[in-house]
């Protein structure tokens, strides 16, 4: 409990952090995914490869800033895993892979 109440606010910040500076890629993550869901049978392949694509973006800028920081950590594991609750929880489109990077 003490370990998760010693990351969120830090947590917190960085994903305000994530939301602001990558606005524009989240944004961009839901129209390709409204396009997915909209798209004809023969036109749906390759636009769920745009939204993956997008995903796999945001999820590789989130590890990178969650290893950076945890690098700098003794707790480095139990300050990843809080990393990882948090995004699952508000950012859920890039919690898929998150812990896997």
């Amino acid at each position: 409990m003490f370990r998760r109440r010693r990351f969120a606010d830090v947590i917190r910040r960085q994903l305000e952090l994530f939301q602001t500076e990558e606005a524009e890629l989240i944004a961009d993550c839901i129209a390709a995914e409204e396009r997915y869901n909209r798209a004809d049978r023969d036109e749906a392949e390759e636009l769920y490869g745009d939204y993956v694509d997008a995903v796999e973006t945001g999820t590789e800028i989130l590890a990178d800033m969650r290893d950076h920081y945890g690098a700098t950590l003794d707790d480095t594991d139990g300050y990843a895993a809080d990393f990882n609750r948090a995004v699952a929880k508000r950012l859920p489109e890039f919690s898929r892979e998150i812990e896997d990077r």
